[in-house]
């Protein structure tokens, strides 16, 4: 029927539905809803897209694939099933209602969907975000890991009066929701871009949603194109994207970060890590913070200067800072 979505689900015993719902977030940029049955505990980790053409034999067996590799990591994935189904679009939003909740980052932010009654508490800034058909609410862990850094280094920036954040760059931004946040939070100025123009309009709904227009105003864009030497760089720079994107660009990425600014990298599986913190070191990076849930990993980033980094040449060690934010 015209107007119907497509469901897709993948069935899982109920210890591995974070780890496949993090895998389907990653696949399909959009936050999962979760049905378990209390009886055969087995949960039903489902996205809704809005055609048959958006998952093809060929993405299927890429997503089959994808599930192989977590079970080698050693997720308790047991026997998964991959399910298709038709699903008039009032019965996906009210799936949604059961599952999206209000998200606190900090006692400074307050993320949550246009139908919840939740108030702020003194103080807080609001980010109002209902999830789209193909872009995340920012329950995700790597994605409030990313807005924990921005709220922290909204406040903590060395040299910069508390209230008066500086700038700040969204690399691949989705649903805009790091950008809106930091507009709530007094950032100045944003940019925000994504090479989906989907995404790119989404956000825009989304910014004009909270209020936000005249300082967030994403744009497409490809990072792979962009100039090697930027006309501005930012205090603070986000990147929430697939690992082999953040090693094949890093030096696009790394150049946008003005002196003394911090780096979020976000989107890696925990297992590729180790790769993307190595890769970063070599040109003079290393990790402040970093948190773990599950398989996904993040990390802020700051630039060593050239003494320290002759000494971290010379086997001088750094303490890591490590930081635990909920996945909502």
């Amino acid at each position: 029927m015209p107007g119907d979505l497509l469901k897709v689900t993948v069935t899982a015993p109920v210890e591995a539905e974070e780890p496949v719902a993090a895998l389907l977030e990653r696949l399909f940029g959009q936050v999962p809803a979760l049905y378990t049955d209390d009886e055969t505990l087995v949960t039903e980790v489902s996205v809704f897209l809005k055609s048959a053409r958006e998952f093809s034999a060929a993405r299927r067996a890429w997503l089959a694939r994808e599930l192989d590799k977590l079970r080698a990591a050693g997720a308790p994935l047991g026997r998964t099933r991959i399910k298709v189904a038709t699903l008039p679009r009032r019965d996906w939003m009210e799936a949604w209602k059961r599952h999206i909740k209000p998200l606190e980052i900090a006692s400074r932010l307050l993320v949550k969907p246009t139908w919840s009654r939740r108030a702020p508490r003194p103080g807080q800034k609001v980010v109002l975000l209902d999830p789209g058909l193909s872009f995340g609410t920012g329950q995700h862990p790597t994605t409030a890991f990313c807005l924990e850094q921005v709220v922290r280094l909204a406040t903590t920036r060395s040299g910069v009066p508390p209230g008066r954040p500086g700038s700040l760059l969204d690399i691949g931004t989705g649903s805009g929701i790091l950008a809106i946040a930091a507009a709530k939070l007094g950032y100045a100025p944003i940019e925000a871009f994504d090479f989906d123009p989907e995404a790119v309009r989404v956000a825009c709904a989304n910014v004009a949603l909270n209020g936000v227009v005249a300082r967030v105003k994403p744009v497409q864009r490809d990072l792979r194109r962009l100039t090697r030497i930027p006309s501005r760089c930012f205090d603070v720079v986000c990147a929430n994207l697939l690992a082999d994107l953040l090693l094949a660009e890093r030096e696009r990425i790394t150049a946008r970060v003005a002196p003394g600014g911090t780096l979020v990298l976000a989107g890696i599986l925990a297992a590729e890590f180790e790769r993307v913190r190595a890769a970063y070191a070599v040109q003079g990076w290393r990790v402040v913070a970093r948190n773990t849930v599950k398989e996904w990993s993040s990390g802020a980033f700051q630039r060593l200067d050239p003494a320290d980094r002759a000494r971290e040449t010379a086997g001088g060690k750094w303490r890591q800072r490590s930081t635990r934010v909920g996945s909502g």
